[in-house]
């Protein structure tokens, strides 16, 4: 059975992508951390990140530090973080978070409730910066 995120990848659940190439996309996520809350996601449904070739993971973090650089322009945090923890989705995911302190990597200070309209906003303002940047992987 296909993983949740390899279903947002097929289209067959709604998703708000900034980001897809080969072998990864960028979406946003339904949770956000903060506005930008990006996920960098191989196209390849790998449970563990361990389990990813070295050409995979230098990719999937190679867009996340080009994702990144954009929240950064788009939201000007004190920092963008980068972590991978996947517990809750079995499909590997980097999480790319504009942060302020360490506490704004704490799932349990998640948006559950983040409107789709603040998420998509959050979207248009990644995908101008990737645009300005001359990415051609843009998605959205």
């Amino acid at each position: 059975m296909p993983t949740l995120f390899t279903r947002i990848i097929d289209g067959d659940i709604p998703g708000t992508f900034v980001w897809s190439d080969d072998l990864c996309v960028g979406f946003m996520s339904i949770a956000p951390l903060s506005p930008g809350h990006t996920l960098i996601v191989p196209r390849r449904e790998v449970d563990h990140w361990l389990d990813l070739t070295s050409e995979e993971l230098s990719h999937l973090t190679g867009v996340s530090q080009t994702v990144g650089r954009a929240i950064q322009s788009a939201f000007d945090p004190v920092k963008v973080g980068m972590m991978i923890a996947g517990l809750e989705v079995p499909h590997v995911h980097i999480h790319v978070v504009a942060i302020k302190t360490e506490a704004d990597l704490d799932f349990a200070n998640a948006d559950t409730s983040a409107a789709l309209e603040d998420i998509a906003n959050a979207a248009d303002r990644i995908r101008q910066q990737l645009v300005a940047m001359g990415r051609s992987e843009v998605f959205g």
